[in-house]
């Protein structure tokens, strides 16, 4: 009887390859979340200061959609120097790394000072003329959650220039195979964060105790330690500045085309993540923190799937640089594959220790207008435990269909499922249904299925279109 051979992608050398390189670019992600839920259980942990993650969380709407899309723009610095590597051409780089910097100065001066302009205004219109509820707290009014907010999203703002300069640094160590430089750096920026969040948000070493002020100022500070350091190891280890000969004529253009698509992309989830943050608030401050406190347990276990995904696009880009399409379908869906197998895993640790994870992230006393948040937020996790695959699913197929470049169709199911689909259904659930928090975590999980199922057909379908066209 002959014995069934494993598929091509399942094979160990395969899995190796991919583990090695997914590791540690998932634990150096784990670091931008590991910052936000570091900000996160200090605010939970000092009584009367749990209302101050509201701010935090709302704050990150222009932030975060500027970030997705300076990230997105500036990811074919990872795509094209991958192609490079994949020909063996590595040392022709540093023209893709400058120009990559370039627009990630350009972008991040432009995104700066529009944020910091906007951040007044734009929360006025939220939470003061659209916000359907007037008694979103009871120790505060709508007027003044949208100023607090506001004063915390321009502190943000001075950040922007260097996560756009960090994050072509990232993409470019990561694209040469030394993503464990980039992990050691983030780490060390976590270590920062920490230092500045105990100086001001506890009030260590005889600093005041600023709140959500304080965390603002923790996250411009490493995220500028992170940069400069950063910055020093491509100088010191890449051929960055090294010069190269001129590539083709449509190489920026190609660059610019990639990240497009991803830019787009990043601005419908992140811009529609956060803004389901705003709708949270519409219904009261306590729903706005369960809802946010659950949903940063989600981010943080996302940040492995990012690994996943981030490494499945460099193996699938460096396949395509060699003309290796059935190369390009293993790395595909072995991306695919261990997607599954990790989110099972971490849908099972979510549940089985969710009540534990909730008193780590709040005091357990810690309440707002009465409504004690362990209790409420453990509830919530049911739902993130079931939601986290589907999202890693998503990631890893869209990235993975980029590196192909198939860009717009990936881009559009994200428009459509997190703007057309999600931000209506939070507001029905949430709002108009009065399910609160629990609503807004039964939207996003029927969102995540939806999208992550419709990327991964997608991907399917394109990559056995590719292979047939190619074998012809």
């Amino acid at each position: 009887m002959t014995q069934r051979a494993w598929p091509a992608w399942a094979r160990a050398s395969e899995i190796l390859d991919l583990l090695r390189l997914s590791g540690p670019i998932a634990i150096s992600r784990l670091s931008w979340m590991l910052m936000g839920l570091t900000d996160a259980i200090v605010l939970g942990q000092v009584k009367g200061q749990e209302h101050e993650l509201a701010f935090i969380l709302n704050s990150w709407l222009p932030i975060g959609v500027t970030l997705g899309f300076g990230m997105g723009i500036l990811l074919g610095v990872q795509v094209l120097t991958s192609e490079l590597v994949g020909r063996g051409e590595e040392h022709l780089s540093g023209r893709i790394f400058r120009r990559g910097m370039g627009w990630a100065v350009l972008i991040g001066l432009a995104v700066s000072a529009i944020v910091y302009l906007v951040a007044s205004p734009l929360f006025h219109l939220l939470f003061v003329e659209l916000n359907p509820n007037e008694n979103i707290s009871a120790s505060m009014t709508p007027e003044e959650f949208a100023a607090e907010t506001a004063l915390i999203t321009q502190i943000l703002s001075l950040s922007l220039l260097g996560f756009m300069m960090s994050t072509v640094c990232s993409y470019y160590l990561e694209a040469l195979r030394r993503p464990l430089i980039v992990t050691i750096t983030s780490y060390l920026g976590v270590g920062v964060n920490l230092i500045i969040d105990l100086a001001l948000v506890l009030g260590w070493w005889g600093m005041p105790q600023m709140g959500g002020e304080g965390v603002a100022f923790a996250t411009v500070g490493s995220r500028w330690a992170i940069t400069l350091a950063l910055i020093g190891f491509v100088i010191w280890l890449t051929p960055a500045l090294k010069p190269s000969e001129p590539g083709p004529a449509d190489e920026g253009k190609r660059q610019m085309t990639v990240g497009g698509g991803t830019a787009i992309s990043n601005v419908a989830e992140w811009g529609g993540f956060n803004l389901t943050y705003t709708i949270a608030a519409f219904v009261t401050v306590a729903v706005n923190a369960i809802y946010g406190y659950s949903v940063q347990v989600m981010g943080f276990t996302f940040m492995f799937f990012l690994g996943i995904g981030t490494a499945t696009s460099v193996r699938v880009a460096e396949h395509v640089g060699r003309g290796d399409f059935e190369g390009v379908k293993d790395a595909s869906r072995l991306g695919v594959a261990a997607t599954f197998v990790l989110g099972t895993f971490l849908a099972v640790l979510i549940y089985v220790f969710k009540d534990g994870v909730a008193l780590l992230l709040v005091n357990s006393e810690a309440s707002i207008d009465g409504t004690m948040l362990a209790p409420a937020i453990a509830a919530m996790l049911i739902y993130a435990a079931l939601a986290t695959t589907f999202d890693g699913l998503q990631a890893t197929a869209s990235m993975a269909l980029r590196a192909q470049g198939i860009v717009w169709i990936p881009s559009a199911i994200h428009l459509v499922s997190f703007f057309v689909l999600m931000i209506p259904l939070c507001y029905v659930m949430a709002v108009d249904m009065g399910r609160g928090a629990q609503g807004m975590m039964e939207a996003i999980t029927i969102t995540l299925f939806i999208v992550g199922v419709l990327q991964w057909g997608l991907l399917e379908w394109k990559t056995a279109r590719r292979e047939v066209r190619h074998a012809v």
